[in-house]
């Protein structure tokens, strides 16, 4: 096709050279070469050209509109661990623990002379009681305990609801405190009264049955139900109307009365004074 072009331009070239030639040669007069040479008619359209070769590359023009935010990527991997941080400030001192069980007794002594250790031992006795009587001091006096031959208790003077004054008894080695004789409820309703306060909270409280609030039962911290002992005010038996929310308080004359589990109040603390051993029967 290319060649038939290129052809195809040099015969009209060779035409258009062979015409002018003859016009010059047919100047024989000056009046003929004085003519005015007169447009030949239009020709054709010719064919388009090959496609030149591609430009330089323009100038840089001005950065477009932001586009919209792409989506969230993936999560990267977990990065190394940083540094240790400063330690923190130090907490302060907990609570003493109770005495643990007695070891098992040692093998008996040999036989021997010790007299005159007498006088040694002699005053570590008077020193025992001192220390008996001054760890007797702390707890009466100090701490303010009360005890029975089996338990401690303390009375904690820090408004919490029936839920938190659990969780506290339980952080503090113990648990909120169960009357269940009428000896130990008489102490506690003293040790509220020479407080000088009207009530507090006990470990009892309403539980439904079998999910149903219809029938209900009382027990203890312990899960314990409510045995032969109880002290409800003037009505006879445990207040109507209850539902599985239902706490006891113990008033400072000793009876007991419905309380709002939510209602934030002072509470009574037990610790037993022996521990069982891990694999104890009973």
């Amino acid at each position: 096709m290319m060649v038939r072009r290129g052809l195809w331009r040099r015969l009209l070239l060779l035409v258009n050279l062979l015409s002018l030639m003859e016009l010059i040669g047919s100047c024989g007069s000056p009046e003929v070469c004085n003519s005015v040479l007169l447009p030949g008619p239009k020709g054709d359209k010719g064919e388009a050209g090959d496609v030149g070769e591609q430009g330089t590359q323009g100038k840089l023009g001005p950065p477009g509109a932001q586009g919209a935010p792409g989506e969230t990527g993936l999560l990267g991997e977990r990065g190394h661990m940083g540094k240790m941080g400063p330690i923190g400030d130090r907490g302060e001192k907990g609570v003493t623990g109770w005495t643990g069980p007695s070891g098992i007794q040692g093998k008996p002594g040999t036989t021997c002379d010790c007299g005159r250790y007498r006088k040694v031992v002699g005053q570590l006795d008077i020193n025992i009681g001192r220390l008996q009587n001054a760890l007797k001091f702390i707890k009466n006096v100090l701490l303010g305990l009360r005890e029975t031959a089996e338990r401690y208790y303390l009375l904690v003077t820090e408004s919490r609801a029936f839920e938190g004054a659990l969780v506290s008894c339980r952080l503090r080695g113990g648990a909120l405190a169960m009357p269940k004789t009428r000896d130990a409820n008489r102490l506690l309703a003293d040790y509220v009264s020479g407080s000088g306060l009207t009530a507090v909270f006990i470990g009892l409280q309403a539980r439904s049955v079998n999910g149903t609030r219809t029938q209900e039962e009382y027990v203890y911290a312990d899960s314990s139900p409510l045995g032969g002992f109880a002290a409800w005010g003037p009505v006879q038996g445990p207040p109507s109307g209850t539902n599985s929310s239902s706490c006891v308080e113990l008033l400072n004359t000793g009876s007991w009365g419905p309380a709002a589990c939510n209602l934030a109040m002072f509470y009574i603390c037990e610790f037993p004074k022996t521990r069982r051993r891990v694999g104890a029967a009973g």
